[in-house]
């Protein structure tokens, strides 16, 4: 990888591509907590779990959920749907003591009481199911309305260690779980984005596709919304579920939904397929896929549509994932990054158009 074209505000880049036996496949999912690397390998039905954060571009995991070995990749290996198996993850959340992964197209959230030491080691908890052996959306399949046990795509979780926020995406909206759950089959306590647990149509100023969510330490509450290209920011969590966002972020207002804002380039306020957003310092870090960057607020926007302050992955604002940098492919420069974790001033992308994820030092 050419490491210049991140940009100025990262340092010490390297390239990480998983197991050398069987590298990444389209990784969708980073977290990173007491040192601890956790990748969702989601185009191989498949998380893995590094004991410390690897340093080269190869190096075998030390657990693998999902499958047996490392050259397993089968959608639910290559079987029917248990507590061992998983069919694209993709989000994912620990603290380095619970483990909690966004099974998306089993329509389910699995949770490990505590990190798993053996490959395929089943999950302790389901949550959207009524059981693990069970799969079809919102349990009783794609026509079916929602309630407050079911799940339809999830592809984000979050939690703070005592709450959980699950982005139910197929089904337009966030859940919220007091307390993370115990036992399966739980009822969530809130919901964001609809008026109802058994509704699933929206206006403009509810998340449209929310696909991920993450929850600063001031009570924040961060939603990209894919479909419309945008974050929605509440103020706190506590207020979303009876109010529209207070900011968002890459558009100016509710009823604007451009890609880009219907510009042939990126700027410093618009966004493109956003998929996921990390809290950092005081600001943001906004994965702004479709345009191949990173974006970076210093302090929260408080005003719909804010400048960014800084771009990593790109030299300049306005350009985009097309470029003299991708003429001759994309290994050169980050290509549709879907996911990303801040750990102290290290910074971990899933880029997942290249198959690999970036690791580098922030200089923010």
């Amino acid at each position: 990888m050419d490491v210049t074209t991140l940009g100025d505000h990262v340092s010490g880049a390297y390239t990480f591509k998983g197991s050398k036996q069987k590298p990444f496949l389209a990784p969708r999912g980073v977290a990173v907590m007491k040192g601890k690397l956790f990748v969702s390998d989601t185009g191989q039905n498949r998380v893995f779990i590094w004991n410390q954060l690897p340093t080269t571009e190869f190096q075998e995991p030390d657990v693998i959920l999902g499958q047996l070995d490392v050259q397993d990749a089968e959608r639910n290996s290559g079987g029917t749907v248990s507590a061992s198996t998983l069919l694209y993850p993709s989000g994912l959340w620990s603290d380095g003591q619970k483990l909690i992964v966004a099974d998306a197209w089993n329509h389910r959230v699995l949770i490990w009481h505590s990190i798993p030491e053996t490959n395929g080691t089943p999950a302790d908890v389901v949550l959207g199911q009524p059981d693990f052996e069970s799969n079809k959306v919102n349990v009783k399949g794609i026509s079916s309305a929602p309630s407050d046990k079911t799940l339809h795509w999830p592809y984000g979780v979050y939690s703070d260690g005592k709450q959980l926020w699950v982005a139910d995406t197929g089904n337009r909206r966030i859940l919220f779980f007091g307390t993370i759950p115990e036992d399966s089959f739980t009822s969530a306590d809130g919901v964001i984005g609809q008026p109802d647990f058994t509704s699933k149509d929206y206006e403009n100023d509810q998340p449209v596709w929310p696909y991920a969510v993450a929850v600063g330490k001031n009570g924040t509450i961060a939603v990209p919304d894919t479909q419309f290209y945008r974050i929605l920011l509440w103020n706190t969590y506590k207020n979303a579920p009876s109010r529209r966002a207070d900011v968002i972020i890459g558009q100016e207002h509710f009823d604007a939904s451009g890609q880009n804002q219907f510009g042939l380039f990126p700027s410093a306020t618009s966004l493109n397929w956003t998929y996921d957003v990390c809290f950092f310092k005081n600001g943001l870090l906004v994965c702004d896929t479709g345009n191949s960057r990173i974006l970076y607020y210093k302090n929260l926007p408080k005003v719909n549509n804010a400048k960014a302050d800084a771009v990593i992955g790109k030299r300049d604002f306005v350009t985009g994932s097309e470029n003299k940098d991708t003429q001759l492919g994309t290994q050169s420069s980050l290509y549709w990054p879907f996911s990303i974790a801040a750990v102290e001033h290290q910074l971990i992308i899933a880029d997942t158009g290249n198959h690999r994820l970036v690791i580098a030092d922030l200089l923010l």
